[in-house]
């Protein structure tokens, strides 16, 4: 409960009683920033809940969202949990199969879409989904004069909350205050790693105890700014952008696209975020390109600056005091180069940042803390609402996912699984049972990872249960470890290590697009498109001289012997990756099946 409040909407209606007129979130749009208040928030989720009851949404039905982040995603989310339904988010890169399988299992019945493109996937398989009732499309550009009996656009939608208000009115506030705390608030989808995508029915007692127990590992509750880029269907987004900010009453921003991200973000400059390990990655390595292209005084500051600035925060995090010359030594450095860096990230204004949703490599974290950066690893899944272990500003351990969030129990089985237990834990899957029988046992939710807890609290993950690596000579091996340090590289943007049942190990390689294009660039290699840049032999010794540098920090049994260059630019729209840029490990391997063949 916060603020004698047991459910979602009770907690969105008392916030913005108390907050009206106050700022509640951003969005950029036509290169304009435009604000919102609570008020808007409120009067938008209200007008959408009529127009949900008129058109026959009951309590416990679903209204499924496909649209990329912005006001109408939180303003129909909201909506739905008032009049007591189920809200459930799709990602914009689901193929019209994909689109199909989610919205049969959970029986949709009001679809939101953002535009034509997510539209048109409906209208591909609208035979198929018999239980939608209407379609209702954001933005109507490039539909001006469509008609079809079951698709409405968002203005058409308004105007019928409007024309039912007067008779809907108090039954929405009935509906409201009727939604009880055990009542399934919303489903997320898991993005289908191991199988067809699943729905965890997590419930409002769920959200409202991640949302007050997070005070535990945020540390105190400043007014933040955050920036919303991630999938809104993730359960960690939407943990930032929705719940946290209903009880610590932040303002989120909306990017004006992904491809905007960036520079949003520097506009912005937020004071709180959370990033996939991807984003993290992607920053630094452009990061390091932009420095190794300055000139040689400005090279040799970054590396003496980030040598200063290393040691300090090494201090800091082992909780003893840096001496004077260090103190001043790391304060030359933040005038000099740290500032400016943190302004080119957008990220001057940031108070703590957080990186979580896939593993991370140590020196990654190391480099943003000794930019004076507050990015700490924390961890969660789909199954449990969110976090289940963070490190904090006050107690980190660079390597580990942090000790277990307060109110919530951490123990490892006999197979080295990592388990938990407590108010966050998901209802169970949506139609799925026996499912659900598999994933929580006796209150335990078995999380699928494998890891150890050391005599101080600390977690760390070793692997996926499913992806430990036992090669041909009987040695285990966790892949993670490797390919982080693999991704840590500029030029790689990710690497699947093969080598189960096998006598070596193997790695396919996914080269930064932008990085090595530049390298070619400058180094005079001539290339026609990405398959060819792949190719070039100037890019294979680059990437071998990588692998070369992280070999040399594992044992000989642990080494790459060979690896193999994927030749397309994979991006979410691909099967390979999830909409939050994490590789599907079985889908890769099937897929290049015989480039990995060829390695052995």
């Amino acid at each position: 409960m916060i603020d004698g409040c047991d459910t979602t909407p009770k907690l969105f209606r008392s916030r913005c009683d108390e907050l009206g007129t106050v700022i509640a979130m951003r969005e950029k749009e036509f290169g304009i920033w435009h604000s919102f208040s609570w008020n808007d928030y409120y009067d938008k989720a209200k007008c959408i809940g009529i127009a949900l009851m008129a058109l026959g949404l009951e309590p416990g039905q679903v209204a499924s969202i496909l649209s990329e982040n912005n006001k109408e995603w939180l303003f129909v989310d909201m909506a739905t949990m008032c009049v007591g339904g189920i809200s459930n988010g799709v990602y914009t890169t689901d193929s019209y199969s994909q689109l199909k399988h989610v919205c049969v299992d959970s029986l949709t019945r009001i679809l939101f879409v953002e535009d034509e493109e997510q539209l048109d996937k409906f209208l591909e398989i609208e035979k198929e989904l018999p239980l939608v009732q209407k379609v209702v499309v954001f933005d109507d550009d490039g539909l001006k004069t469509f008609s079809h009996p079951k698709v409405m656009f968002m203005d058409e939608f308004y105007e019928l909350g409007r024309k039912n208000f007067e008779k809907l009115r108090n039954e929405f506030e009935a509906r409201l205050d009727n939604v009880r705390p055990e009542d399934t608030a919303i489903l997320v989808y898991t993005s289908g790693t191991t199988g067809p995508p699943k729905g965890a029915m997590l419930t409002h007692q769920n959200l409202l105890f991640q949302a007050r127990n997070a005070a535990s590992w945020i540390g105190d509750e400043a007014r933040e700014e955050i920036i919303s880029i991630l999938p809104l269907c993730h359960i960690a987004e939407r943990t930032f952008s929705v719940f946290l900010p209903l009880n610590f009453k932040w303002i989120v921003n909306f990017v004006e696209s992904p491809e905007t991200s960036f520079e949003n973000t520097m506009e912005v400059s937020p004071t709180l975020f959370f990033g996939v390990p991807r984003m993290w990655e992607k920053m630094h390595s452009n990061t390091v390109i932009k420095i190794n292209e300055a000139v040689w005084l400005g090279r040799i500051a970054y590396e003496l600056a980030l040598k200063i600035g290393g040691k300090y925060a090494e201090y800091i995090d082992a909780g003893g005091k840096p001496n004077l010359l260090l103190r001043l030594g790391r304060w030359v450095a933040e005038k000099t180069v740290f500032r400016n860096l943190k302004i080119m990230l957008g990220l001057d204004r940031a108070r703590i940042l957080f990186t979580g949703a896939a593993p991370v490599s140590p020196e990654l974290i190391a480099w943003y803390r000794a930019l004076g950066l507050n990015l700490l690893e924390l961890y969660g899944q789909t199954e449990c609402a969110g976090i289940t272990t963070s490190n904090t500003k006050a107690e980190n351990r660079i390597g580990t996912i942090g000790k277990a969030v307060a109110n919530v129990d951490i123990r490892i089985d006999e197979n080295g699984e990592i388990l938990c237990r407590g108010p966050h834990v998901f209802k169970g899957y949506f139609g799925n049972p026996e499912k659900t029988a598999e994933t929580v046992i006796d209150g335990w939710l078995y999380t699928g990872d494998i890891g150890t807890v050391d005599e101080d609290g600390f977690v760390r993950i070793t692997d996926r249960k499913k992806d430990i690596i036992i090669t041909a000579g009987g040695k285990n091996i966790s892949p993670s470890e490797i390919e982080n340090q693999l991704k840590f590289s500029p030029y790689i943007s990710d690497a699947v290590v093969i080598g189960d049942k096998r006598k070596y190990l193997t790695c396919l390689i996914m080269i930064d697009h932008e990085n090595v294009l530049n390298f070619a660039q400058n180094q005079n290699i001539p290339f026609t498109d990405f398959a060819s840049l792949s190719a070039r032999p100037e890019i294979v010794d680059l990437i071998g001289v990588e692998i070369e540098n992280v070999n040399a920090k594992f044992a000989r049994v642990e080494t790459i012997k060979k690896f193999k260059i994927i030749d397309e630019q994979l991006t979410a729209d691909d099967e390979e990756l999830t909409a939050t840029m994490k590789l599907k490990r079985s889908t890769v391997e099937k897929k290049y099946s015989s480039l990995i063949t060829s390695m052995y």
